[in-house]
């Protein structure tokens, strides 16, 4: 048995994930909004997996983390080409699961997550949870260029829930 360590630090690993994440991190080095680095995404497995406990859902650690982790990979073709990254997230993430040893199930449960994490309808209770935990890993309440943002006001973080 491969346990949850084994497999996210896997994905840590992995070559194709360094070199999205590195992509996306130059690409973000002058932007002066929310950035998609390794801190968020840790952010969002953490508070993501709190929440599921919380709430007594019943998934395994490694779904969460794998697919915290992966959510923004996508990111470096929305901005190069406009492609939603939740879209170009699941196919490059496919190949990155696979590379990892996660099973079939798994990747579906994964991809699920990334394919849906910006949608607002037919969720269930985990996607809203990660959809929320996405959400609330930003620090607005902290953000430097917080006048010039963007978000709606019912997306925006004003404080610290988790």
């Amino acid at each position: 048995m491969v346990f949850i360590v084994e497999k996210v630090n896997a994905i840590l690993k992995n070559h194709d994930f360094c070199r999205y994440l590195s992509r996306i991190d130059d690409m973000e080095r002058t932007r002066k909004f929310c950035r998609h680095g390794i801190c968020h995404l840790m952010d969002v497995a953490r508070i993501a997996y709190i929440m599921v406990l919380e709430k007594n859902i019943k998934v395994e650690k490694q779904i969460i983390y794998a697919a915290a982790l992966l959510h923004d990979i996508g990111r470096g073709e929305q901005y190069e080409k406009g492609t939603p990254h939740e879209i170009a997230g699941v196919k490059i993430a496919k190949d990155i699961l696979e590379k990892c040893g996660f099973d079939e199930y798994e990747k579906k449960q994964v991809l699920d997550l990334i394919g849906s994490h910006r949608k607002s309808d037919n969720w269930d209770s985990l996607k809203k949870i990660f959809y929320k935990s996405d959400k609330i890993s930003r620090k607005c309440f902290m953000c430097s260029v917080f006048s010039d943002c963007s978000w709606p006001e019912e997306k925006k973080n004003y404080g610290i829930e988790y």
